[in-house]
């Protein structure tokens, strides 16, 4: 019986700090989709921080095994990284411009392959769900290339916070539905 409550103690610990953190990345999506500039100059200065950070990382690792060969072209890829890094944080303006059309590129590049996938899924029963996939991205992507670099200052931002909403969203879903799964399980057992 003790092992039951401490293992429901537990669960229920867990549960709760899933809810909250849902709580709090709601918040905080609501917060960078109402001040989409702010969220959009973070997303890229966050973005130049782990360019930084991975060149030297690239860098001890060439390093460290320099006898392995290579060392060079290790060199210069962490050389690369922390370069492109350094001038996105000091050019955050050319940075977002940059960043908001390669999200642009890819955003339409996925969406013509996802189209292709489609069409190659075509005799299955669903495959209209990855057709309306397509699509969407694609005309994502088409509204981003189209608009740059009007909505540059704002689409990185909004992005993020729509994708940190809907994370939000959905950690508290799975801690309510952990609860009542909890309750069900407890009052099957009784």
């Amino acid at each position: 019986m003790t092992t039951n409550v401490s293992n429901d103690v537990n669960i229920d610990k867990k549960r709760n700090g899933a809810l909250i953190t849902g709580v709090l990345l709601t918040i905080f999506g609501i917060i960078a989709i109402a001040l989409p500039v702010v969220s959009t100059i973070f997303a890229e200065t966050w973005f130049a921080v782990i360019l930084i950070s991975s060149g030297f990382a690239k860098l001890v690792y060439a390093t460290q095994t320099r006898d392995r060969g290579g060392f060079i072209w290790k060199i210069l890829l962490s050389g690369l990284y922390i370069a492109t890094g350094v001038m996105l944080f000091i050019y955050p303006q050319t940075g977002i411009l940059t960043l908001t059309l390669l999200l642009g590129s890819f955003l339409l590049t996925e969406g013509v392959f996802e189209l292709i996938l489609a069409f190659r899924l075509r005799p299955q029963e669903n495959w209209t769900w990855v057709l309306g996939d397509g699509i969407i991205t694609l005309l994502l992507g088409a509204m981003i290339w189209f608009q740059w670099p009007f909505n540059a200052p704002w689409i990185l931002g909004t992005l993020v916070g729509v994708s940190i909403l809907f994370t939000g969203v959905s950690r508290i879903g799975l801690s309510l539905n952990a609860g009542s799964l909890l309750k069900s399980d407890s009052t099957a057992s009784a």
